[in-house]
Order: C-alpha cells, then structure tokens, then sequence
C-alpha cells in the first residue's frame, strides 16, 4: 500500500515547502517588482526604531563668549504584529480514484499529480493574498484578505498625513507638469536618509486616459507612443512625464464575498518612489510549527499529515507576512 509518509526526508515540513517554490509562480505587479525587500525575522513583531536628529544653521559668536546649546531629536519605537494567513485542504482518495489524469487518454490519476495541482492552487491563493497587501502598504492603509478588517494606517501610526495632490485633468488650462514636480518634490523631501532611482506612479486607467489625452501632454506621449510601438512595446507599461513613470494599472481580486475589488480606484493614482534601500520591506515571520519557533521567516510554509484509517492526506499552509512602508510620507495619492 502506498504511504506518502513512509520517507520523512521527502514530506517532511521543509521538504514540502521547498517543493511549493519551485512551482511556477503567478505574480501580481507589485510582487514581481521587487519593490519590497524580504526581512526575515525569528519573532511574530516588527520593532521601528526611529531616531529624529535636528539640524539647524548655528551662529557665529564673539570669540570667548559661550556656544549655541546643541539640542537632540527624541527617540521612538513602533511595533507591529504581523498576521497569521493559514489554509487548510484535503486529498482524498476520490480525488485520484478512477480518475483519468488531465492531457492524457487511458492513464490513471495519482497521488503525485493531485499532490502538485493542490500546490499550484494554493499557492496561487497567497500570491493574489500578498499582493493585496503590499498594494495597501502602498497605499499606506493595509486591509485585511476579508476585504474590510484595518490592519493598519500607517500615516496614523506614524503620525503623519497623507499628500494628495489633484491633477485637474478636466481643466485644459492645468499645467500637469507643475503637478508632476509638487509630487517629485514631496517625495523628495520625505526620503530623508534614503536614496531613490525615480518615482513611479501607478494609475487606473480612467487617470491615465485623462493624463495622455490632456492639452499639455497630449504631444509628449504621441512621440512616446510612436517609439513605443516601433519598439512592439506598450506605451501604458512606463510613460515618463515630468519626472515621473506613469503606469497604467487595472489589477483586481474578489473580497471574502466574490465580489472584484479593484487596487486602484477609479479616477486614482499612487505615487512612490523606486530603487529605495530601507523604505519598503516585507517582514517574514516564522511559522507556528514546534520546528520554526526562533527561526527566520519564510514567505509560505506547507505541511502535511495523513488522517486517520489512511482516509486522506490534510494540506495546511500558512503565511506570515507583513509588507510596510517605513517613510508613509513618500506615498503620495494623485486624483483626476
């Protein structure tokens, strides 16, 4: 009789975690940019330490008379907990009982396949679940998967408000790029300590209609549309206007309801920038498994264990993660 379990080397916690990796991955723009650098961390918190340093002009003074009195920023921590994503499934023997496998025309089902479909599927859950994550990081208002729990504000715990700035591409007469230099600027002068390579706004289509058809930019992007097209790419994927990577972006995802929530809503845009070395990260927390407790995170761990009377094999899988944006205040919301 067949036992999955029978070599722990091979289905052990680890084992199957690995084998979920090598799975081709489906990802969502946000994910495949690599915008959010992987933390691991061996706790279930994340800690910001921030320190303000103040810094002003001193004057000069007549030899011998006292010097300016330095003063100190104050320190702060923030700490976050991370969420814990679990997923349960089940393999039953009617799964691959009789059953034909999938492509072919007289060859029976078996627990392998199943096994790798499963993985496929599952797996595929959490890449839409991290993307609708890191889109609130970038938002700085993080939702959770049901769609409607706050799991943070993060211009709220940073004590912070958000810089929207209205393009008013209704009115012919707006100069759009003074608009792209209020955003560029802003995000400038919020980078602090950190470096950028440029700014990139990612916009829902109706923005980006707005913008390319508007009076002021109208003649840039038919230039930039024509050296697009003889270059068999698309204009939508990076028009650059005023300093500023334009993106038109029309992801989407189904609440706990089936219903489709758009990333980005209609008429709307984000600003952040790209290249950075410490803004963006993705804390990995470790499993709750006996095996992972003080380990670094991972990104998703799989698991699986056979039932009772050899009836089945239960799949649990679970994610800790917590994708953050530790300078809100380069996030920078764009309306039509």
């Amino acid at each position: 009789m067949f036992n999955p379990f029978a070599n722990e080397q091979v289905y052990g916690l680890f084992p199957l975690t690995q084998a979920i990796d090598v799975i081709p991955n489906r990802y969502g723009r946000l994910n495949s940019m690599g915008l959010f650098a992987p933390r691991q961390i061996t706790v279930d918190t994340v800690s910001i330490e921030m320190q303000n340093f103040v810094l002003k002009l001193l004057p000069s003074k007549p030899k011998g008379s006292s010097g300016s009195q330095s003063e100190h920023g104050k320190r702060n921590v923030l700490t976050f907990k991370v969420p814990h994503i679990p997923l349960a499934d089940i393999i039953s023997p009617s799964d691959y009982a009789g059953v034909r496998a999938f492509g072919t025309e007289n060859l029976p089902e078996t627990f392998a396949n199943v096994m790798a479909r499963y993985l496929f599927e599952n797996k595929a859950k959490f890449e839409i679940t991290w993307e609708h994550l890191k889109w609130g990081a970038l938002k700085g208002l993080i939702i959770d998967g049901d769609g409607a729990t706050q799991l943070y504000n993060l211009f709220a715990e940073f004590g912070i408000t958000q810089k929207t700035v209205s393009f008013a591409l209704g009115d012919g007469t707006t100069e759009v790029q003074e608009k792209c230099f209020e955003v560029t600027r802003h995000i400038e002068d919020s980078l602090k300590s950190d470096i950028s390579s440029g700014v990139r706004m990612m916009v829902s289509p109706e923005f980006f209609n707005g913008l390319v058809s508007h009076p002021s930019v109208v003649k840039f992007f038919l230039n930039h549309s024509e050296a697009a097209t003889l270059s068999g790419l698309d204009p939508r994927k990076g028009f650059n206007f005023g300093g500023i990577t334009f993106e038109e972006f029309r992801g989407n995802a189904p609440d706990a309801n089936g219903d489709t929530v758009r990333f980005i809503a209609s008429g709307e845009g984000h600003a952040f920038p790209e290249g950075t070395v410490s803004t963006f990260i993705n804390a990995l927390a470790p499993g709750d498994f006996m095996e992972t407790v003080n380990t670094p995170g991972m990104e998703l761990y799989a698991r699986q264990e056979l039932r009772d009377f050899n009836k089945g094999v239960d799949l649990w899988f679970e994610s800790n993660v917590l994708p953050l944006c530790l300078r809100p205040a380069v996030l920078v919301k764009a309306t039509m």
